[in-house]
């Protein structure tokens, strides 16, 4: 089958054949006693020449190799382009065979500070997890994986990826995994807190039906004792399951805004309705303050409706008997816009600040005991926060030792266009 080459070869023996045809012709027509003028054999001369280079260029062109583009090669690999250390997401740390460190990217140096670049990644970085991955991923030029806590300036939880950079040398990347970990932890206490709140009145229940069938199975007097106590924790497990599932369904719909309009005021006389008897029971007066033309907002009504509720119960059981309960409402500005600013005070013991800041915790309470006795599961306020962030509100809590609480939270206002 013929080739490039021999394609070559024919070309430049055309041209060669061309330029011999031309000047043999013109010889042979002299020999022969043709009289041509000297112009004429001049030309073709001329014009066999230029057949003759016209065939060693097309000869020329054919052997010419093609270039990579046109084979579809690659550039060579000092043309290809580079990525530098600022466009990783993670901290990166880049270093040498000497395990000294030659460049950092911005989210490194904020977490190892500047003074870093140029040293010992040992001495920088003085953590025996951190040197033994780096020494592993060196020695065995191979990926090194692990996890590390209590690194840098925020003692960050890290997962560390040490592997080779070419030319001996080692990138580091630090990927903060602290937020991961939280949510784990949480969810670890969530399951354990949930668990012991159930198990508690479980176990009563179990203990009381046990005595039920045995000592106290003809006495009359103890089974009423036990059963009224029965019904009570198993009233507590049913607030906390419906405290649970409620918490459950907050979140899945955590991230939705509501786009209902909706006024407060009717929110308030419901609020004061279904509290009536307690009220009445404990002798609480309930004070309500409405700004004057206070604009609709933008909310889910049963949620903000059980936001109420839950403080209202929380004023009653910790104020003190006789004591006036004011919920209020207004205007109030807020980085977002317009908002509307509802709060429930209560006159009580009030609360240490050392506690404030967990109170919205599940399951966290300043006086376990009294939580139980009163009936509470530990869920109101964490239900409370969810319902507001849903709403792209905030809740506060403000308390003095003796005077009493103030919980406050806001709600968009519809002018605002949030």
């Amino acid at each position: 089958m013929p080739t490039s080459a021999d394609d070559t070869l024919d070309a430049e023996a055309a041209g060669r054949n061309r330029w011999i045809a031309v000047a043999s012709a013109v010889l042979l027509a002299a020999s022969s006693g043709y009289a041509f003028a000297w112009h004429e054999v001049l030309a073709a001369a001329i014009l066999a020449l230029l057949a003759a280079a016209a065939g060693a260029f097309a000869a020329r062109t054919a052997r010419t190799p093609p270039g990579p583009a046109e084979e579809g090669v690659a550039p060579p690999p000092d043309a290809q382009p580079t990525i530098g250390l600022d466009s990783l997401e993670n901290a990166a740390v880049l270093v040498d065979r000497n395990f000294g460190i030659i460049a950092m990217n911005a989210e490194a140096v904020d977490a190892f500070g500047a003074h870093a670049l140029g040293e010992d990644i040992r001495i920088a970085i003085r953590h025996p997890a951190v040197i033994e991955t780096v020494t592993t991923a060196m020695r065995q030029n191979r990926d090194s994986i692990r996890e590390i806590e209590g690194i840098g300036r925020h003692s960050t939880v890290f997962r560390l990826r040490a592997g080779p950079a070419g030319d001996a040398r080692l990138l580091l990347s630090f990927a903060d995994v602290s937020p991961a970990r939280l949510a784990e932890r949480m969810r670890a206490d969530f399951v354990a807190n949930a668990s012991h709140e159930l198990r508690t009145p479980l176990a009563t229940l179990v203990g009381f039906i046990e005595t039920l069938q045995g000592p106290a199975a003809n006495d009359p007097a103890a089974r009423a004792r036990f059963l009224d106590v029965m019904a009570n924790e198993a009233a507590r497990m049913s607030r906390l399951v419906d405290d649970l599932m409620s918490l459950s369904r907050i979140e899945l719909d955590k991230n939705i805004r509501p786009r209902e309009i909706i006024d407060v005021a009717p929110l308030f006389e419901n609020v004061a309705t279904t509290s009536a008897v307690s009220l009445e029971a404990d002798k609480r007066p309930l004070v309500i303050n409405i700004e004057a033309e206070l604009p609709q907002v933008i909310a889910d009504k049963d949620q903000v409706l059980q936001v109420l509720h839950n403080l209202m119960t929380n004023a009653i059981k910790y104020g003190h008997t006789g004591t006036p309960i004011t919920v209020s409402a207004e205007r109030a500005r807020a980085l977002q816009g317009e908002v509307v600013r509802i709060a429930i005070a209560d006159v009580g013991d009030g609360i240490a600040a050392e506690h404030i800041p967990r109170l919205t915790e599940r399951f966290y309470r300043v006086d376990t005991g009294r939580s139980r006795r009163l009936g509470g599961t530990g869920l109101g306020l964490a239900i409370a926060k969810h319902i507001v962030e849903r709403h792209r509100g905030t809740l506060e809590i403000s308390s003095e030792q003796g005077s009493g609480t103030t919980v406050s939270f806001t709600l968009p206002a519809s002018v605002s266009q949030i």
